[in-house]
């Protein structure tokens, strides 16, 4: 075989092996599949909103442990929420940012912030069980309209009583306080000489106060208030007494210590409608109550 064509022969079979490379390459990148572009869902704004840790119950005055706050949609947030006032942000997505986010949301709570300093001390006015938003319209403040019918316990009744500094215990008998009201007037029973006996008695016991004139809360710093009225908290038949009593006059207000908050309370012993003796003494007789 001549050298002519062994060269054509290696050239054609270097075209043929470098051809089947080219064809071979083709049909595997075919078989791959081809990467479809995605288009990143959009970031959904969220804002900071209160809530309850625990189900309150109508009545409860609102303590900071009783509030937190968590991160809300901004579109699903009712613009009667509350909120920490601060402008909506991006949900966190990386690593970095959820770090940060946590980090920021608890700085805040240790902090506070006005919106909850504002609520504190409030009362609910309807249930809010845990984990719901709490609104403005469940709440009632000191002050507003309906906010003695909220912190009535069932069943119980407010009557106010007039108050001076010195049946007040000199102004410092405070709403929460609990106090005897005591009564001393003319017995019935006549006592030597003609002269009526005077006869003091409790009227009820252990009672709380509601507010002294208009003051559901004393004042920051304050430890007394003078007023003219004091509401309190009594059943049904202890307000029947509190009214019988000021028909007959003044009565005094003695406060109690907070370690009676759970001793009886209600309606006193009446000592005019106490078993009694009579006494015959130099041809007088005298009629004396006995206590119960």
């Amino acid at each position: 075989m001549g050298a002519a064509r062994i060269i054509v022969l290696s050239i054609a079979l270097v075209a043929a092996i470098g051809l089947a490379v080219v064809i071979r390459n083709m049909l595997v990148s075919n078989r791959q599949p081809v990467a479809v572009a995605q288009a990143k869902a959009p970031e959904t704004p969220m804002t900071r909103v209160l809530v309850a840790k625990r189900d309150l119950p109508v009545g409860t005055r609102l303590q900071p442990d009783d509030l937190g706050w968590q991160s809300w949609p901004v579109s699903a947030a009712n613009s009667t929420f509350i909120t920490d006032g601060s402008a909506p942000t991006a949900a966190p997505t990386t690593t970095a940012e959820k770090a940060a986010d946590s980090a920021n949301q608890a700085v805040k709570a240790l902090t506070g912030s006005a919106a909850l300093d504002n609520i504190t001390g409030a009362v609910v006015r309807e249930p809010i069980l845990a984990g719901e938003p709490v609104q403005e319209r469940k709440l009632v403040r000191g002050g507003e309209g309906g906010y003695l019918a909220v912190i009535l316990q069932p069943g119980m009744r407010a009557v106010g009583v007039p108050v001076t500094v010195e049946s007040g215990a000199g102004g410092f008998i405070l709403p929460g306080d609990r106090v005897d009201v005591i009564q001393t007037h003319d017995s019935d029973v006549q006592g030597a000489g003609g002269q009526k006996a005077k006869v003091t008695e409790t009227v009820v016991v252990n009672v709380r106060v509601l507010a002294i004139d208009q003051k559901t809360t004393p004042d920051k710093d304050s430890q007394a208030i003078v007023g003219a009225v004091a509401t309190l908290e009594v059943a049904p038949d202890a307000a029947d007494a509190l009214v019988e009593a000021m028909a007959r006059g003044d009565f005094q207000l003695a406060l109690r210590s907070y370690a009676d908050a759970n001793a009886p309370s209600g309606r006193g012993v009446s000592k005019r409608n106490s078993p009694s003796v009579k006494i015959f003494s130099q041809g007088e007789t005298t009629e004396t109550a006995v206590a119960r």
